[in-house]
Order: C-alpha cells, then sequence, then structure tokens
C-alpha cells in the first residue's frame, strides 16, 4: 500500500508533511500563511503602527522562519491597505555575504574561523541593515519605483518628485557607502540614481573649469604676448599648477575620506578609487558636515539612519522592520552556539534596539538562550532584555501543534469544506482527540510533528497491500513510530549538544 493511495482515499492530493522548511514548503506558503499562529503571535509582531523589538529563541524546528515569512505576509497586507504608513521591511538572513567580506578585512589568526567574529561589533550590523535597506530602496527609484520583490513596496512617482534637494542629497549619499546592487557599476549605478531624482550638482565642474580656464587663459597671454618659446619658462607651469590646485586638493581629501570608509565598512567591498569618483560628484556643501562612516564607531551610523528614515518618512514608510532570521547557517558560523554569540550579542545594545520607528525582530536558536544567564550585570544595563519582548523558549502546546496537522490537511484536501478530513480522521476510533494532543505535546515543535506524521503513514502503508488496503492507523502502530522517533530524536539533539 502506497502512501498517496491513503491520501487519496481521503482526498488529499499531496502529502501534507513531506516538507520540514517553511522557506520551501509550498502548502505552508500558499495555504497556512495567514492560519494558525503561535500563541505568543500579537507580542511577537506587535503593531506597524507603533513598532516594537521582540527577541525569540526556539529550537531547530520551531517554526522561527515560519513566523518570518507570516510577519512578512501580513506586513504585506498591511502595507497593501496604507498609503502614507507603510512599513519598510528588511530582511536579514542571508548573512555569508557580510560575513565573507568581513572576514577579508581580517589579518593574520583573527581570520580563523573561531575568532573573526570575536572582532564583530554593532556598527557591522548597522552597515549590513544599510547596505540591505538603501539598496532596496536604490533599486526601486532606478526602477521608476517598482520594487519586484514586493509589489506593496513601490514607491510612487509623485512622491520621489516632490522630494526636497537635502533629501535627495541623502538618498545620494547613502547610495554611495551602501548602495551594493552587483549588476552595476558604484559610478554607474550612482549616476542612474542621480538622473532618475533629477539631483542636480553643476557646480561640482567649478574647479575642474578654473585648472581649464586658468591654463588656456596663460597660454594664450603668453602667445599674445610673447613666443610660444616662453611656454617653457618655469613661471608658466607654475601658474597652471596654481588654477589646478583647488581641484587637486579636494581630490586628495575624497581620497583620504575614500580610503577610510573603505576600510571601516567591513561587510561590503569598496574599491576607494571608485569611491572617490562617486563623492567628487557631491557639491562640497552638499557634503560638508555630512556623517561619514569612516571611524570605528556607531554615531555616523545612527545619523545616517535618521537619513534613511527621513527620505522613506516622505515616501510613505513610518516605520523599518528588520527581520532577523537563520543566523545559525553562515558558513562562518556552522552552527557553533559560541559564534552564534560573538555575531549576536553586539546587536543586543537597548539604543539601537530601541531606535525610534524601527522594530527588530530577531529569531534565535535556542541553543544560544544559556548564555544570557552567564552574562555580567553591565550586559542586561546595556541591553535591557526586559523591555525587548524577550521569548526563551519558542515552544507549541499539543493543540497547538493539532491544530497545525488539521489545517495542512484540509488545505491539501480537493473536496468540499463540510467534508474536509481533520488528523483525527486517519487514526481508529480507539484513539481520541486527547491521546493525540497528549502525543503532540511530546513532540513540541512543527518540524517534529511533521516528521513523525510523515514516518508514521510510511509505517502504517508498509503493513499493508494495495488490494487489501487498511484506511485507520491502529494503536500499536503509532505508538511503535512514536517509541522509534523519539529514541531518533533523543540521540540527535544529544549529538548536536556534544557536537
Amino acid at each position: 500500500m502506497k502512501v498517496h493511495q491513503f491520501l487519496d482515499h481521503y482526498g488529499i492530493t499531496e502529502n501534507p508533511f513531506a516538507q520540514e522548511d517553511a522557506q520551501s514548503d509550498p502548502v505552508f506558503q500558499e495555504h497556512c500563511l495567514s492560519g494558525t499562529h503561535h500563541s505568543a503571535w500579537d507580542k511577537i509582531y506587535g503593531s506597524p503602527t507603533a513598532p516594537s523589538t521582540s527577541v525569540v529563541f526556539g529550537e531547530q524546528g520551531s517554526g522561527k522562519t515560519a513566523l518570518r515569512l507570516q510577519m512578512m505576509a501580513q506586513l504585506r497586507e498591511y502595507n497593501s491597505e496604507q498609503i502614507d504608513k507603510r512599513a519598510f521591511v528588511v530582511e536579514y538572513d542571508d548573512f555569508n555575504p557580510f560575513l565573507d567580506s568581513f572576514r577579508e578585512r581580517l589579518s593574520g589568526r583573527r581570520r580563523k574561523p573561531e575568532r573573526a567574529l570575536q572582532n564583530w561589533r554593532l556598527w557591522d550590523h548597522m552597515d549590513a541593515i544599510l547596505t540591505l535597506a538603501t539598496t532596496r530602496l536604490a533599486n526601486a527609484i532606478r526602477d521608476d519605483g517598482r520594487d519586484p520583490h514586493d509589489k506593496s513596496h513601490a514607491l510612487a512617482v509623485n512622491k520621489l518628485d516632490s522630494l526636497t534637494h537635502q533629501e535627495k542629497r541623502d538618498v545620494m549619499l547613502l547610495a554611495a557607502f551602501y548602495d551594493h546592487n552587483r549588476e552595476l557599476s558604484a559610478r554607474q549605478r550612482w549616476q542612474m540614481l542621480r538622473r532618475k531624482l533629477r539631483y542636480a550638482n553643476w557646480k561640482t565642474w567649478w574647479d575642474i573649469g578654473l585648472g581649464i580656464g586658468v591654463t588656456l587663459l596663460t597660454i594664450v597671454l603668453v602667445l599674445w604676448l610673447s613666443e610660444w618659446r616662453t611656454l617653457l619658462s618655469w613661471w608658466v607651469p607654475t601658474i597652471i599648477a596654481v588654477g589646478w590646485l583647488p581641484f587637486l586638493w579636494h581630490q586628495v581629501k575624497l581620497s583620504w575620506m575614500a580610503w577610510r570608509v573603505s576600510r571601516q565598512i567591513r561587510v561590503i567591498d569598496h574599491e576607494t578609487s571608485a569611491l572617490r569618483k562617486v563623492l567628487a560628484n557631491f557639491e562640497r556643501s552638499d557634503l560638508g558636515g555630512q556623517p561619514v562612516p569612516s571611524r570605528p564607531r556607531g554615531d555616523d551610523r545612527y545619523e545616517l539612519l535618521l537619513k534613511l528614515q527621513g527620505v522613506l518618512r516622505s515616501l510613505g514608510f513610518t516605520s523599518i522592520f528588520v527581520l532577523v532570521d537563520r543566523v545559525d547557517e553562515p558558513h562562518l558560523v556552522n552552527g557553533s552556539p559560541e559564534r552564534i554569540r560573538d555575531l549576536l550579542w553586539p546587536m543586543f545594545d537597548n539604543k539601537f534596539l530601541k531606535h525610534p520607528g524601527m522594530a527588530f525582530k530577531l529569531l534565535l536558536p535556542a541553543n544560544v538562550s544559556g548564555y544570557l544567564q552567564r552574562q555580567e550585570r553591565e550586559f542586561y544595563e546595556r541591553s535591557r532584555l526586559d523591555k525587548q519582548n524577550l521569548i526563551q523558549s519558542l515552544t507549541w502546546t499539543g493543540q497547538g501543534l493539532y491544530d497545525i496537522a488539521n489545517d495542512r490537511i484540509r488545505a491539501c484536501a480537493k473536496l468540499a469544506e463540510g467534508k474536509k478530513p481533520g488528523i483525527g480522521d486517519f487514526f481508529e476510533e480507539a484513539i481520541s482527540t486527547n491521546d493525540l494532543i497528549g502525543i503532540f505535546d511530546r513532540l513540541r515543535a512543527p518540524r517534529h510533528l511533521f516528521k513523525f506524521l510523515y514516518r508514521l503513514l510510511i509505517d502504517h502503508c508498509s503493513k499493508y497491500t494495495e488490494d487489501q488496503p487498511e484506511w485507520k492507523i491502529r494503536r500499536e502502530t503509532m505508538q511503535s513510530s512514536l517509541a522509534v522517533f523519539m529514541r531518533d530524536l533523543e540521540a540527535y539533539e544529544q549529538g548536536r549538544g556534544t557536537g
């Protein structure tokens, strides 16, 4: 007897429990995003109108990625209903590009995987978040306001046109440091953005014009008042050099600034000469006194973050949601609790997590939550985790997992609404709903539930032939499958704990 034969009997067209990762689970993404939520959903999600930070620790398979996808869906729905009060979403879940660039900046023993992340700082997180947000904003502007990943993030053309000169300057400044579109060169993408915003910068040519003017005037005067051999006199090139001095001095200062920025922004690669050419397109009055991320500190990043928020506010976004997930997956971390701690702990700063108008949703592995108990008082005073909607264990009750199983089965059943089966229909009558809830309660996490039910269906079907099928799972089959599954799960968790 095949599993699909068993499912067909109940009108189910695909196995509801075949996928374990919400990121690649079509059943979850197409049918269950707005279905069953965790009991702490309201505390985790909060409200886009009053953004707040949440810190969630959960074991593998507890639904952290599912929570992120549900928040994205909820925010997309919220944005589609709003015009001037939308939430700008930053998905901070792919750390590999940032960590690769960061590690390349280190030298000697500091580049070793076990030591590299000990050099990670809060401003590295800020640079990464600013990179993701600025790149998304710049891409949308270059594409006439369209966002190919999310229509609810589209920018109104009339709002782009109504940006003030200072706001356009802020966009261009952010783009100079953080626009990381790999499809275009740095100067090309900056110039495309400048043309889209109609950012005027004709005054940047005055020093070049001065140099050309002095050169031509000197040559003309010499040829008019004297013979051409006079051009070889020492004072002629001296006068020409003086005419070019403002341009040369400005280029030297820009080169120094570009070099310092390229050294201090460690999460993306900046070519000094390319950055200098971009910065040279700013008028001196627009660039003077502006925050530049050229020092190992967070002050400049906070100022740039405020500039980003100001521009987004003018474009109809009143809040920024930063969704942090999959911190255990980067190859430099490789699931190590110590490396996850080194990567995450700089982010636990109350000034950062409580930044006005921003909501950080940190979905973190449970195996680092134990480090919270070992921190000194200074850490708690700096992080103020008591204000961050902390959830130390993302656990599920048997009732919650029972509802999840029912939702998935009904999503895959192609029957009339009143005739769709539930998880209880798979089992013989001697197995009650309370029995199933009690068993599911031992599994703790949706991924464990899916693995168990997938194995149970295989174990049941393997006992019968296609000619003599059995449509109800018996108690002894369920108990034997559960015993084997719990033993394997315990061995796996012990292996992770000692690894």
